[in-house]
């Protein structure tokens, strides 16, 4: 793994993708044997490298299906040993050497013929939207119908399609409906069944599966390679198989913040109310995303243990007891109507422009309350 992928998972930037050779073998085979969609759907679980592949697939467009870049490679200076590593043991990677120049531009957002598309900053609140608009896709077509700039194909990305608005949705499904030559559009998606079956039918289907539990072991360690071996443990085991997960809560100080969380849990039915407002106070800024996540993974955790009348696994020392105390099947009707509750108060505090600090001690609240009831 280079220094430039351990610095950031920035899919764009990233170099490394592990546990999805089929997809690369399918994508790989597309293209060499000139049969290549104009349109792909990668659906599966938020954040096992979906976007990565995606990047990882236009960059071997570029080096190795471009015409300049098969015709005179020499415009890119002499070409690194890196690149060479195209081909796998198997004969069908997609691999583009991070020192490659075109890894360099890609990352860099400076490759001509490659346009992402993604939620953008709201110009009057200055925060990032919940969705992506029309304005965001508008230009996606008179992009892919440009001839490229370098000789080969015109891709674009778009990051996440789930989170497209319906009319941006639409904006897409013109573009599909007239597809350009020497383009191709690429819709990474979670929940691919949120998106309108007419975009679905026109795109070729490349399902990525969870990382099974030895890669995500493996990557894990190439990811961080750095941290202890029991802090890694814990941050996989909070990130539930998703490696994006994992950086944004290693880059929040999930590991820190979900220790406080499960000190005052452990104080259930007595609240420390002074914690509480402590790590309300801290997490109400950049921190309210993976805070208000955290929170929401242990509630939802609790629920299984009163569903089961099971500890459930230990994320933490003593957080089986926590769960044996609290959770039983008499209770389960009762903390799944509050998970419920926080869940959805969580994902309006933005939109109502609610008081994010407030809006976290009130779930703390209304834990002690359930607790004690």
């Amino acid at each position: 793994m280079s220094e430039q992928a351990s610095e950031t998972l920035a899919p764009r930037a990233n170099d490394l993708l592990i546990g999805h050779e089929a997809a690369e073998r399918t994508l790989f085979e597309a293209a060499r044997a000139g049969r290549l969609a104009h349109a792909w759907l990668i659906a599966g679980p938020r954040g096992i490298g979906k976007a990565t592949l995606a990047f990882r697939f236009a960059r071997h467009l570029f080096v190795h299906h471009g015409a300049k870049a098969v015709q005179a490679p020499s415009l890119f200076g002499p070409e690194p040993k890196a690149a060479s590593k195209v081909h796998a043991a198997d004969g069908a990677s997609l691999v583009v050497g991070a020192d490659h120049p075109v890894f360099k531009r890609v990352a860099a957002a400076g490759h001509a013929d490659l346009r992402s598309v993604e939620r953008t900053l709201h110009p009057k609140t200055g925060k990032l939207r919940g969705e992506i608009v029309v304005d965001d896709v508008r230009a996606l077509g008179e992009f892919l119908r440009l001839t490229p700039a370098e000789g080969g194909w015109r891709v674009a990305i778009v990051d996440c399609a789930d989170e497209m608005n319906p009319h941006a949705a639409n904006a897409v499904l013109k573009v599909l409906e007239e597809p350009p030559a020497r383009a191709v559009l690429l819709l990474v998606s979670h929940s691919p069944g949120r998106l309108l079956p007419t975009i679905r039918s026109r795109c070729r289907k490349l399902v990525l599966k969870p990382l099974a539990a030895a890669e995500f072991a493996r990557a894990m360690v190439a990811h961080f390679p750095n941290m202890e071996p029991a802090e890694r443990a814990t941050l996989g085991a909070l990130s539930e198989g998703s490696l994006g997960r994992a950086h944004r809560l290693a880059d929040m100080g999930g590991v820190a913040i979900y220790r406080e969380m499960m000190d005052l849990f452990a104080s259930l039915p007595r609240l420390d109310v002074a914690a509480a407002h402590k790590l309300a106070g801290k997490l109400a800024g950049e921190g309210f995303e993976v805070g208000t996540e955290l929170f929401g993974a242990w509630h939802a955790r609790l629920v299984r243990a009163a569903a089961t009348g099971e500890g459930g696994r230990e994320l933490l020392e003593g957080e089986g007891a926590v769960f044996r105390r609290l959770a039983n099947p008499h209770t389960l009707d009762r903390w799944f109507e509050l998970w419920d509750k926080n869940r959805r108060l969580f994902r309006q505090a933005d939109g109502l422009n609610l008081d994010r600090r407030q809006v976290l001690l009130s779930a703390f609240l209304s834990l002690e309350q359930a607790a004690r009831a």
